[in-house]
């Protein structure tokens, strides 16, 4: 079986080669860059597994970077940035991403987190790639919602893999100690913070009412409940 390939954007040589070594180590093939328009264009012929991009980028934004890999490609995200900043880190996971990193880390963590979002996106694929539900379609082999009408709408791997635990647990109620359990990282504030961005953007895509959503419900002090029935296949 071919190593999971990680891609490594960062204009720092030394980040490159400190996470290329430690990634290597642990059993993953590497690819790294120093501009975002040289990753643009191994993107043409590759397809990584996991996509390590910093936000200070010499020659573009990497936030707006971050969008198109989650949103156009659907590529597993993790941002690895000195910017500290609460609002920097739900900027990123707005945009997309499926982790954020802050520099400086152990080169241990980013092996951690690399793997479980690997252990976390590789089973999705055994439990089918479509589910309908209240005039929904959702296919997450190209991760894309299709509405009765035929509309399309896009959604990232990290909004499909909440909408999927929803979808595989109807009319349960799921805590959010389930939900860090299910979906890997470190419990607590940036998680937490990590699951209300991906649910308030996957009410907005399913044009839920913020005030009284059907189909996603919060239960306060509890966890919350997809009240959908749900087809798969």
């Amino acid at each position: 079986m071919t190593a999971p390939l990680v891609t490594i954007l960062d204009d720092e040589p030394a980040i490159r080669e400190m996470l290329t070594e430690a990634l290597q180590e642990a059993g993953f093939r590497t690819l790294s860059f120093g501009r975002a328009r040289e990753f643009e264009a191994a993107l043409q012929n590759t397809a990584p597994d996991v996509c390590l991009v910093d936000l200070s980028l010499p020659d573009k934004d990497g936030l707006t970077l971050v969008h198109r890999l989650a949103l156009e490609q659907g590529a597993t995200v993790i941002i690895i940035s000195g910017r500290a900043q609460v609002q920097d880190r739900v900027t990123g996971l707005e945009l997309g991403a499926d982790d954020y990193i802050i520099k400086p880390f152990e080169p241990a963590e980013v092996v951690a987190r690399v793997r479980a979002r690997l252990r976390k996106s590789s089973p999705t694929a055994q439990a089918g790639e479509t589910a309908r539900f209240n005039g929904w379609t959702a296919h997450f082999d190209r991760y894309m919602l299709v509405d009765e009408n035929n509309e399309e709408t896009a959604f990232s791997h990290a909004e499909g893999e909440v909408l999927r635990l929803f979808l595989e647990r109807p009319k349960r109620l799921i805590s959010r100690a389930s939900m860090q359990e299910s979906l890997g990282g470190a419990a607590g504030e940036s998680f937490d913070r990590a699951m209300d961005v991906r649910i308030s953007r996957l009410r907005t895509k399913l044009r839920e009412d913020p005030k009284n959503p059907r189909l996603i419900k919060t239960i306060y002090g509890a966890g919350y409940i997809f009240l959908g029935d749900v087809a798969w296949g």
